[in-house]
Order: structure tokens, then C-alpha cells, then sequence
């Protein structure tokens, strides 16, 4: 280390420093990957390239697939702004999460237990945990009604074989964190392919798609089935427990920890997210464009269940392979959500209380959690059931954005804490009303569930 690098050293102000024997976050990949020092910037570029398309995968998980299928047939095109406006959202937090990661050498969990009480703690905690059920609870509905669209599998027997990923994600770690993050990227391009025929074959116009997209109406604020599919995409899309699982995994690359080898990493970081979430946007927009074509403008507005989409989906778009490119993405879809999910699981867990357990422990225990439910519901409702609870728990994500969002940002804010890694004043300001949007649009949420 250089003397200027010594000389600058973040000393973070936190409620504890870091014992020396403190477990580095996922320990037994942290700093794993070699990254080049020198050479032309692509190079460099892909040797950061992972973390970003791993999170962007909770940006497409099944979950805003209710949520985006529902507000196209409803609404048509008008929620185009909410997730052009949730993806921004997504941008900026993300890299706010890898900053903190890089900056501080803490992920979001184990720099909340190094600063707030132990009772913050223990609240931040259970909401996390809540956050990645709820996402779960979406992955095993989601995974289970592809395998009842392409294999006639029964939704509940399509919900008890998703226990079995655990076993897929332990056998992709041991194998190497590229590995996960190879198998993360073929399933993304398998998604983005299946989208892209299907936007090419609908044909939408491109002049109402890009007015909707960046010209809010005021219908999403004043109409509460509207504002309420829209805080279900907002939960659907910004995930709070990734914001958790990005300030871990950009810690995978061997970065040099001095000052100048972290604004490299963050840059790099950040251009990664950055990238990866643009294709998020794609694919999500491409769920509700597909869907306003398909169902809103031929008058099927009430088409909300994955089920009822895919069985439409090829007679009214005219192509007799788009339902089976939608169930197959799906599928991808599911199954990639998994990968994220087990890793914010251990994240959080071993962040907050220090604890480890196998990591196929953990993932047959939070899977178990969702599984019941999804059975449950499945059961006593049938299929519609497992589409309200679908749409439910993406609302339930929503709801738990603020436990993740405000912290990150009164850390990222804090000089103190982030030394030179601080966010500009501009920056911060900005974070700040992203999370008060946040906060506001769950609040009204509330009322209007509450109030009637």
C-alpha cells in the first residue's frame, strides 16, 4: 500500500470496528476472482461482470410477472412509467449497495449490526427475512406454474419439487462463484431471447409505448387498483434483500483494497449493475407491453393469472410458439430467482446474528417457509388463490423496501463512516427522495387497503 493510499484509508465511525476475526462477508468466496490491473477497459469491464446480472435477476423474477401481466391487461400501457421509474430506482440503489460493499468491506447487514442497537437490529433482521420469504413464496409459484404449463406437472406437486434447488445452487458454489454467474447469465439470455421474439412478433406502437414510459398520468396516484398493481411492481422490481446481496457479492473480485483499487472496483461495479438492470428493464416492460397487445387491446382485461396468459397468449398474438417462449422464460425465470435468493439468505443471517448453517440447511428451511403456503392456498383455492398470493407478495416486498432503503442511504451519506467514498451532496439528496417516494407510495398503500 502506498503512502497516499495508507494516508487515506477508510476509518468508518461505526458503532464497533470490525474484530479481526470477523467473518468477511460470504468468506468462502470473498476476493476469489482475479481482476486485471492493467489492459483495455472491456477486459477489465468483464472481469467485474457477475454481480450485476445476479442482481438484476430479482428485477425479472416470476413475482413481476403477476405484477406486470396484470397492470397490461388492466391498464394497457399506462404503468410503462412505474417500471421505467422503478428501474431508475434500481440503478441508483444498486450502486449505492456495491459502494457501500467495496468502500467499507461490510455488506449491508454486518454494517447495520456494526451501527444500530441491537432491537433496530433484530426489526431490520425479520423484516429482511420477510422480504426474501416473500420473494421465495414468489419463486416457488412462479417455478411451479411453468412446470404445470410445459409438463402437466399439478401446481403442488410443481411446488414441492422446488426444494429441490437447493441441491443445484450448493453444486454451483462448489464449483465457483464464475460458475453461479455463468449459469445466472445463460438462463438471462434464454429470458431475454423468449421476450424479444414475442415484442417482434406484437409489433406494439412505438410512439405510446415511449409517451407512456416517460409521462406519468395521474390515474396511477387516483385510481387504487392502479396504485395498487404499481407499488406491486415497485416491490417487485427495487428488492430490498438484493440490496443486501449486492454490498456482499462485489467483495468477490480481487480488487486491491486501497483507495484507488476501490473507486476502480465501484466504477466498474456500478457499470456492471448499470448494464445488467437496462436488461431488466427490457424484459419487464416487455411482460406488460406483450400483454397490453395481447390481452388490454383485444378486450381481455381481465387476464391477471399466468395460466390464463399463456393459454391466450398464442391464438391472439398469432405466433404458436409464444406460449410456450413465455413458459419457458418462466421457468428461466424461477429458477434463476432461486440462485439469489439462497445467497441474500446467508448474507442476512450470517450479517445479522453471525450465524452459519449449511447453506443447503438454509435453503430447504426459507424454501420450506414458502412452500406451505403456496400448498396451502393452492388447495383450498386453486389456481386463482396462487394468483392473488402471487400479486400479494410482491406487496409485501414493497413493504419491507424501507427497512433496506433508508439505512443504505444514511450510510452511503455518512462521510464519517464512508470517509472519501461518500455520496455528493446531489446524490444523496436525490437517494433520500427516492426513499421518501418510497415510503410515501407504501403509506398511501396502507390507507387505501385499511380505509376501504
Amino acid at each position: 500500500m502506498s503512502d497516499a493510499d495508507a494516508a487515506t484509508v477508510v476509518r468508518p465511525a461505526w458503532r464497533f470496528d470490525r474484530p479481526d476475526d470477523e467473518q468477511l462477508s460470504l468468506r468462502e468466496v470473498n476476493a476469489s476472482i482475479a481482476v486485471p490491473k492493467t489492459g483495455v477497459w472491456f477486459r477489465r469491464l468483464f472481469a467485474f461482470m457477475g454481480p450485476g446480472y445476479m442482481v438484476s435477476v430479482g428485477y425479472m423474477d416470476p413475482g413481476n410477472w403477476a405484477t406486470d401481466l396484470a397492470g397490461g391487461a388492466q391498464f394497457g400501457y399506462t404503468l410503462l412509467f412505474i417500471i421505467m421509474l422503478s428501474n431508475l430506482m434500481a440503478i441508483l440503489l444498486q450502486a449505492l449497495a456495491a459502494r457501500l460493499g467495496i468502500a467499507t468491506g461490510r455488506d449491508l447487514a454486518q454494517a447495520c449490526r456494526a451501527y444500530y442497537p441491537r432491537p433496530v437490529n433484530f426489526v431490520l433482521w425479520i423484516a429482511c427475512e420477510l422480504a426474501i420469504i416473500a420473494c421465495d413464496l414468489a419463486e416457488v409459484i412462479g417455478t411451479a406454474i411453468a412446470l404445470q404449463l410445459l409438463f402437466g406437472i399439478p401446481l403442488i406437486g410443481g411446488a414441492m419439487l422446488t426444494a429441490l434447488d437447493a441441491f443445484l445452487v450448493l453444486l454451483l458454489m462448489n464449483k465457483g462463484f464464475r460458475y453461479l454467474e455463468a449459469f445466472v447469465i445463460a438462463l438471462l439470455i434464454i429470458i431475454f431471447g423468449c421476450f424479444a421474439i414475442q415484442i417482434f412478433v406484437a409489433a406494439p406502437p412505438a410512439g405510446t409505448i415511449l409517451h407512456s414510459m416517460f409521462v406519468p398520468s395521474s390515474q396511477i396516484v387516483t385510481n387504487p387498483a392502479m396504485l395498487y398493481i404499481a407499488i406491486g411492481i415497485i416491490g417487485a422490481t427495487v428488492m430490498p434483500h438484493n440490496l443486501y446481496l449486492h454490498s456482499s457479492i462485489v467483495q468477490t473480485r480481487a480488487y486491491e483494497r486501497t483507495d484507488s483499487g476501490k473507486r476502480d472496483a465501484i466504477k466498474w461495479a456500478t457499470t456492471d449493475s448499470t448494464i445488467a438492470l437496462i436488461l431488466a428493464l427490457f424484459v419487464n416492460a416487455s411482460i406488460l407491453i406483450v400483454a397490453a397487445v395481447a390481452f388490454h387491446d383485444t378486450g381481455h382485461h381481465d387476464v391477471a393469472e399466468i395460466g390464463q396468459a399463456f393459454e391466450l397468449l398464442s391464438p391472439l398474438l398469432g405466433l404458436s410458439i409464444a406460449s410456450i417462449l413465455f413458459a419457458v422464460a418462466l421457468l428461466a425465470s424461477g429458477l434463476n430467482s432461486t440462485v439469489t435468493a439462497t445467497l441474500a439468505g446467508q448474507i442476512v443471517m450470517e450479517g445479522f446474528l453471525r450465524l452459519r448453517i449449511p447453506q443447503w440447511a438454509r435453503r430447504l428451511l426459507t424454501r420450506g417457509i414458502a412452500i406451505v403456503p403456496v400448498v396451502v392456498v393452492t388447495a383450498l383455492y386453486g389456481e386463482k388463490g396462487t394468483a392473488e398470493l402471487l400479486v400479494f407478495s410482491q406487496v409485501v416486498l414493497s413493504m419491507q423496501l424501507p427497512f433496506a432503503v433508508i439505512p443504505l442511504v444514511q450510510f452511503v451519506s455518512d462521510r464519517k463512516k464512508m470517509g472519501s467514498f461518500a455520496i455528493p451532496r446531489a446524490v444523496a439528496v436525490l437517494a433520500w427522495v427516492v426513499a421518501a417516494v418510497i415510503l410515501v407510495l407504501n403509506f398511501k398503500l396502507l390507507y387505501d387497503t385499511f380505509a376501504g
